[in-house]
């Protein structure tokens, strides 16, 4: 024999979510008055530095309301490279070329994918310790396919494009 109890809550009305779509949105927007963010405005968030990069706020730059997917993309620096040991990595950049390009890549992004809300690329200068970030990109859309594919180009086309060399 299986016995099953059942025990009953009850919540105000106060905490119980929203049952209809259109107060949904309602109360949504009032939220994003209220942390003054537009609809309109997606933002690119980039920085070259040489102190230690910060997963949690690169992500925390792109968040919105508007989108259900924040996609990262977390280079570190890797104890090997063909076969000889690392204890860290120095990079360099030609900084004004370098930011001028990776703006470029916001722009093509943009293009490719115009659903991409945010965009925050953070690449250390300087020496990185192995199992430390260099280079940090997160991308916001409403739905992960853009996110995921925005974070690959950009990668993929930093990598090739922006004057940040490897010492």
């Amino acid at each position: 024999t299986c016995f099953l109890e059942i025990r009953s809550w009850s919540c105000s009305l106060e905490t119980r979510l929203p049952s209809s779509p259109q107060l949904v949105e309602a109360e949504s927007a009032d939220v994003l008055l209220a942390m003054g963010e537009s609809e309109d405005v997606p933002k690119d968030f980039i920085k070259l530095k040489s102190e230690k990069l910060s997963v949690d706020e690169v992500s925390e730059l792109v968040i919105s309301p508007y989108c259900g997917a924040v996609s990262l993309f977390i280079g570190t620096t890797r104890n090997n490279f063909e076969g000889k040991k690392v204890i860290r990595l120095e990079y360099e950049a030609y900084t004004s070329m370098a930011e001028t390009e990776i703006k470029k890549i916001c722009r093509d992004v943009r293009q490719k994918w115009p659903s991409v809300k945010h965009i925050a690329v953070h690449h250390r200068l300087g020496l990185v310790p192995v199992t430390e970030a260099s280079v940090i990109i997160a991308v916001s859309s409403p739905h992960r396919t853009e996110s995921l594919e925005a974070v690959k180009y950009c990668i993929n086309t930093l990598k090739a494009s922006v004057p940040i060399w490897k010492k």
